[in-house]
């Protein structure tokens, strides 16, 4: 199966371009949607229904993995199994991490450019992408365990809902995948391998929905109100697309001004597009390559911002 068009956009509560990049994109028919990770207000999508002249179905992805929960109470524990799993392995890699981005910054910040320098640059940004890497490799590790001992795409009522959800997609001519809690819209998408059901139609998505398409998700806020503000890799995303880092609400989670933290970042992901998703961005990957309308910018290996494609 080739990869469906992906367009990713900027945050759509407060200046949304979803109906323009929907009409960009020739879909006059009906849109499916994910809103899971709005959680219990998944169906509370009027503002979405309105922008959209009315042609959304709700996929109810949230209320379905509640069903499959309250009737698989075997899958259900195993998923919160899995999900104390993760919680630990996510604990031990935060705690390795920070003595490991403060090695880089520390690098990074010295004036010179030397060549024994950025030796040691390079070196100590490729001993945060390894540990990038090792951690992703646990969290895959986690998830392959899970899925051989309870096969839930296997179980009987996931397989209703999967059912039913490719009845509802097969009258859709697109998807679109919204914000709200990226762990929470992750988890219920792949519980259903939505992906695998919605096959090559083209993709919408935006905030946490864009995040949770990609090869990893990376959580990321240089001024958290509490905590040490390290970028961290959270989980494997369900890979729709490939090649590029969503930053949905950069401009305020990142200080695209200090160059040295956006050089670490920048290097640390690439050759990755770090791209910054603010208010009226857009990114789209029309099978071949990435295509940034203008405007939308990516972060850069020397610290700065610029065009993203």
């Amino acid at each position: 199966m080739s990869a469906p068009r992906i367009i990713l956009l900027g945050p759509q509560r407060l200046r949304p371009t979803l109906d323009r990049a929907v009409a960009d994109a020739g879909i006059e028919g009906r849109i499916a949607a994910v809103t899971a990770g709005w959680e219990e207000r998944e169906g509370e999508d009027e503002e979405l229904r309105d922008h959209l002249g009315g042609r959304v179905v709700n996929l109810d992805v949230f209320q379905r993995a509640e069903d499959v929960f309250a009737h698989d109470s075997e899958l259900f524990a195993g998923m919160q199994l899995r999900y104390d799993t993760l919680r630990r392995q996510q604990e031990l890699y935060r705690q390795r991490l920070a003595h490991t981005l403060e090695a880089a910054r520390e690098l990074l910040r010295q004036e010179g450019e030397d060549e024994l320098l950025e030796v040691e640059r390079s070196s100590a940004i490729e001993a945060v992408r390894a540990l990038d890497a090792h951690h992703l490799a646990q969290v895959l590790r986690i998830h392959a365990a899970f899925d051989e001992e309870y096969r839930p795409r296997e179980r009987r009522h996931v397989v209703r809902h999967r059912e039913e959800l490719r009845r509802e997609l097969a009258g859709c001519e697109a998807l679109c995948v919204a914000g709200g809690h990226v762990a929470i819209l992750l988890n219920r998408m792949r519980l259903f391998d939505l992906p695998q059901l919605h096959g090559e139609r083209p993709i919408f998505a935006w905030s946490a929905g864009a995040m949770a398409l990609a090869e990893r998700i990376v959580l990321f806020h240089d001024s958290p109100p509490q905590g040490a503000g390290d970028a961290e890799v959270l989980e494997a995303g369900l890979g729709v697309h490939r090649g590029l880092v969503p930053l949905p609400h950069a401009k305020r989670r990142l200080r695209l001004g200090d160059a040295t933290r956006v050089a670490l970042f920048a290097r640390r992901f690439g050759p990755d597009i770090c791209c910054v998703l603010d208010e009226e961005t857009r990114i789209e990957w029309d099978g071949q390559r990435w295509k940034a309308a203008e405007g939308t910018t990516r972060l850069t290996a020397e610290g700065g911002v610029e065009q993203a494609a």
